[in-house]
């Protein structure tokens, strides 16, 4: 079982350590995440996405610079990334239109089912299969996904059904760092802050065990 005093200790600015901690402890029961490894891998992975458990939505505020970076193909100039400046639901609708399960631009999907939670489940088919497993009515109400239980527990759903519970597990003769990049891959899309997640990982681990 996870203490809220751990919890701080590894995220000193969580805010609210005892609801993540009641919320985190009934999710990893419940999801299978229920080793030193699995737990920490899980922790660093979820801390960093999250911000330490303090921000529970996608922000969607880019610069034109920062539209560049991130969507290189479809904003390859400034002309063209210029009209998603600060306009979140236009840039969720565009990015994230006729993708995951989402509807296209107009059906505002994209924005409705963007990133929340601790792991930044993203897109309607996304949103549907977590509604079904941990019985939340995340179609209807989606912004249940930045309340502690429903972030925990949808975090933990989509950990175990990517497998990455078998990827966190501790085998001598593998190379740890190499499966948790393709854990960060399988999360992230990418291997955005990998040497941040990866000291995250090494610190829960040291704390937990």
């Amino acid at each position: 079982m996870l203490d809220s005093a751990s919890l701080k200790r590894v995220f000193p600015r969580c805010t609210s350590p005892d609801a993540w901690t009641n919320s985190l402890n009934a999710a990893l029961s419940k999801f299978g995440i229920n080793t030193p490894d699995r737990i920490a891998s899980f922790l660093a992975q979820t801390g960093y996405e999250s911000g330490q458990f303090n921000n529970l939505e996608e922000n969607l505020n880019y610069s034109v610079a920062a539209l560049m970076r991130a969507w290189p193909k479809r904003f390859p100039n400034e002309a063209a990334a210029s009209p998603y400046i600060n306009n979140p639901r236009k840039l969720a609708d565009f990015v994230y239109g006729n993708r995951m399960g989402n509807g296209n631009e107009q059906s505002d999907d994209g924005y409705v089912f963007r990133g929340r939670g601790i792991i930044q489940l993203t897109g309607r088919s996304n949103y549907a299969a977590a509604a079904k497993a941990i019985d939340a009515k995340l179609l209807e109400q989606p912004d249940l996904l930045v309340q502690p239980e429903y972030a925990c527990s949808s975090a933990a759903w989509y950990w175990q059904s990517r497998g990455l519970n078998e990827l966190a597990d501790d085998r001598t003769d593998d190379n740890d760092l190499e499966d948790f990049t393709e854990i960060t891959r399988r999360i992230n899309g990418g291997t955005i802050g990998i040497k941040d997640r990866f000291a995250l990982y090494k610190q829960v681990l040291a704390v937990i065990h």
